[in-house]
């Protein structure tokens, strides 16, 4: 199956502490490049998120990942004073007051100014259970991405199957003019041949005539490369077809098809096939940048 490497996917999951929004898109490239974005005190989860996207997402494309955490009231946990802190804070402060005469204002809100006389506990999280909170916005963002590459990889492959199949028209073209020019050529080489001889009086050899013949024949000949055409055109269908990620193989098989193609283009001693040649790497070359937004 042809799936793009060019997807987005978006899930939000709100709870009762908090919520979790997820999302992900990925564009084309040669390898699994992944991008995480967590908050701070996630970034534990980095490894097992990188895991989770070679397994479920794209085995390669460059992939951003962000997910953030939105917690309901205070998440850091309620406030507690630092006893032994403020004890000597305020000890501090009585001293600064006795020494230099100083009018007493020490009171609670004047001591709760200072940000360090207060603490937060936070309760230590369970690692399995953080990521089982995260998994299901995970789960959903995923579904939508892997939705998204399936269509988006469909319309590729229907666009690919659509060129193929002018391709196929272009190559029997191109088989067509060849036998002809083929026949034709070895015609007018025999004739001309045979006109030098006489013109110079010498004896026409009839088998080295028909054994030159046949070599310029068989260099102009195209046969084998247009065989070889219609092979990679099979394995095109049966590539396209594996259940696996088939983007490098069809990138292969474009550069086996663009060498035929060449091969044909030099070989082909006609106008006509020379122009069909053209259409045929402007094809095979818009196949090409589509291919290489497949996994």
């Amino acid at each position: 199956m042809i799936k793009s490497m060019t997807a987005f996917g978006r899930a939000k999951i709100e709870g009762e502490a908090f919520d979790v929004t997820v999302e992900m898109r990925s564009v084309n490239s040669r390898f699994l490049d992944p991008n995480i974005k967590l908050p701070r005190a996630y970034i534990f989860l980095e490894d097992r998120l990188r895991t989770y996207i070679q397994t479920n997402m794209t085995s390669r494309g460059k992939v951003d990942l962000f997910i953030t955490v939105d917690h309901h009231g205070n998440a850091e946990g309620a406030p507690v004073v630092d006893v032994e802190y403020t004890r000597a804070y305020l000890e501090a402060l009585t001293t600064l007051r006795d020494t230099f005469g100083l009018r007493d204002d020490i009171s609670v809100m004047s001591l709760s100014r200072n940000p360090e006389v207060f603490v937060t506990k936070k309760k230590e999280e369970d690692l399995e259970e953080v990521y089982a909170t995260i998994l299901p916005a995970l789960t959903l963002a995923c579904e939508g991405y892997s939705a998204m590459r399936v269509a988006e990889g469909r319309r590729i492959e229907n666009d690919l199957l659509e060129k193929l199949s002018h391709m196929k028209e272009l190559v029997c073209e191109v088989e067509r003019i060849s036998h002809e020019d083929t026949v034709g050529y070895r015609e007018k080489l025999e004739t001309r041949i045979r006109a030098i001889l006489d013109e110079h009086e010498v004896t026409v050899d009839e088998n080295r005539l028909l054994t030159e013949c046949a070599i310029w024949q068989d260099k102009i000949a195209i046969d084998e490369e247009i065989v070889r055409l219609r092979s990679h055109f099979d394995a095109f269908y049966e590539i396209a077809a594996l259940p696996e990620p088939s983007g490098r193989k069809l990138d292969f098989l474009m550069q086996e098809m663009n060498r035929e193609t060449n091969t044909i283009g030099s070989k082909a001693n006609n106008a006509r096939i020379a122009r069909i040649v053209v259409d045929m790497k402007g094809e095979l070359e818009k196949m090409r940048e589509q291919i290489q937004n497949i996994e």
